[in-house]
């Protein structure tokens, strides 16, 4: 006797917001007018930031207090120190997008983030970085790569607010 099971796959939303160029009010509102319920920092430095509120030692209860929304901070899900200041430095030099997402990308699947957070987890969450816009951000990458291991068991939705 075959029992039928529900395989029906789940569908999450995973938001992602750059904290650099926002004040404060556009920050803020931009999590509460999209439903976040919990802001995942994936920031390696989450203490030197240009935006005071964006500081680990303010954020925390900002997100609580103004939008109701939770905070973690996920380390394994930035850059390490060589890629992040390399990076940096490259501004100046020939490296390109490419050579991030070429050292970035097997970093992720080193670290087997997928196995990290659970995708339910992750439905209504927010990636925050710095960078203004995704397509040059690590957690455009982030957010695309759990999307394709998580395929199988859920539909992901991926929005940059």
């Amino acid at each position: 006797m075959s029992t039928n099971r529900n395989t029906k796959r789940r569908t999450i939303k995973i938001f992602t917001i750059g904290s650099n160029e926002k004040t404060a009010e556009e920050f803020f509102t931009l999590l509460k007018d999209a439903g976040v319920r919990r802001v995942v920092d994936i920031r390696l430095r989450n203490n030197s930031q240009i935006q005071g509120f964006t500081k680990m030692t303010h954020l925390p209860y900002l997100l609580l207090e103004i939008a109701g929304v939770g905070y973690e901070h996920m380390p394994d899900l930035a850059p390490d120190d060589d890629i992040l200041d390399t990076w940096k430095a490259s501004k100046k030099s020939d490296i390109d997008w490419k050579w991030y997402e070429d050292h970035f990308i097997p970093l992720l699947e080193q670290r087997k983030i997928e196995t990290l957070v659970k995708s339910a987890d992750l439905d209504h969450a927010c990636l925050l970085c710095s960078e203004p816009a995704p397509d040059k951000c690590h957690r455009r990458l982030v957010a695309e790569y759990l999307c394709d291991k998580w395929s199988d068991r859920a539909a992901v939705e991926i929005v940059h607010i």
